[in-house]
């Protein structure tokens, strides 16, 4: 005999709803209308729900995503998949809301003929369902019309974003790469992770944001772009600036350009080695100090026998030069000294 939920009190109903995982609550809202109703109305009373929604959208994909804030691990509480991916081996497909929709790995997936409507479907589900906003995005190269749609959607900035490899590469890379940077918001992390031509420039300003990564390719950041990069974290590989590049950087910053930066590191392309050959104006004298800077909760970066340069205020920082590699560590906690 079915067990009558919906008569439940309210406070025992409240506390069943606590326990149950977002995953599951996705589920149990696809249950019936008024069984829906009654989970947006507990979730409006809270006040405050620790889960964060992420989206995720990638060659004919979307999925939404939830986890606790500081946890890497997400769960998919929903997914949009291409209807040309329903096959015969599909097992188990059922209609809901018009939509053929089947169930697997814990999730509900609902099948859309057109990618972008399901995606923007189940992202406008979710957060309604448990009144909450967007904080992440990943998406590949032909999902950048993401960014421009979640600022519109919402006036709270994402809180992580990325621009993840694409599986093939062809010519809309360069025009993908320049839509997110000259778009994304997002307050804590950016990452990168796509292939641009050789002939790829990016004329803009980037950020305020804490973490800025370029994993690969980054044989397009110049100087100029290098000092209108507003983060505290700055990590670039595949890197063609020099030494040469980088002192003027170092005097914008000396002068009090860049004021938010902590640390960056910079990896040269095809193994070429930074020579430490310093401008003389900078002043840079050679130093015992030792720099540390967490990059993680799990990793710290320590320099050693490095060079110190002073900002015009007395904020110091000590850069080095390591093979393939150029490191500067920011010590703002000495300004004072």
């Amino acid at each position: 005999m079915p067990f009558p939920i919906l008569r439940t009190p309210f406070v025992v109903l409240s506390e069943i709803i606590s326990i149950l995982e977002p995953n599951e609550t996705v589920t149990a809202s696809f249950c019936s209308k008024n069984f829906k109703c009654l989970l947006k109305n507990h979730f409006r009373q809270k006040v405050h729900l620790t889960w964060e929604a992420y989206m995720v959208d990638v060659e004919n994909v979307g999925k939404v995503t939830m986890a606790e804030p500081g946890i890497e691990e997400r769960v998919a509480v929903l997914l949009a998949v291409h209807v040309s991916k329903l096959n015969e081996t599909t097992h188990k497909i059922v209609e809901i809301y018009g939509y053929k929709t089947s169930f697997s790995s814990g999730h509900l997936i609902l099948y859309f003929e057109d990618q972008v409507s399901g995606s923007k479907w189940i992202v406008n589900y979710v957060t309604d369902l448990f009144n909450i906003a967007v904080r992440g995005l990943a998406i590949g190269r032909s999902s950048t019309w993401a960014v421009d749609w979640i600022n519109e959607r919402q006036e709270k900035p994402l809180c992580r974003f990325g621009l993840l490899t694409p599986t093939n590469n062809d010519s809309k890379a360069d025009e993908s790469v320049d839509n997110v940077l000259k778009n994304v918001r997002a307050s804590d992390y950016i990452a990168i992770d796509e292939y641009v031509s050789d002939n790829y420039r990016f004329n803009g300003k980037l950020g305020p944001v804490k973490i800025l990564i370029l994993w690969r390719n980054g044989h397009w950041v110049t100087c100029d772009n290098l000092m209108n990069f507003d983060a505290m974290d700055i990590h670039i590989g595949d890197s063609r600036l020099t030494i040469s590049d980088l002192n003027p950087f170092l005097r914008h910053w000396r002068a009090g350009g860049s004021p938010r930066l902590h640390y960056l590191e910079v990896c040269s392309e095809n193994g070429r080695v930074f020579e430490e050959i310093f401008d003389d104006d900078l002043e840079i004298v050679r130093t015992n100090e030792e720099g540390r800077y967490r990059i993680s909760c799990v990793k710290t970066m320590v320099i050693r026998n490095c060079y110190r340069i002073r900002r015009m205020d007395g904020i110091g920082a000590l850069v080095k030069c390591y093979r393939q590699r150029f490191y500067m560590i920011v010590q703002h906690e000495k300004a004072s000294n």
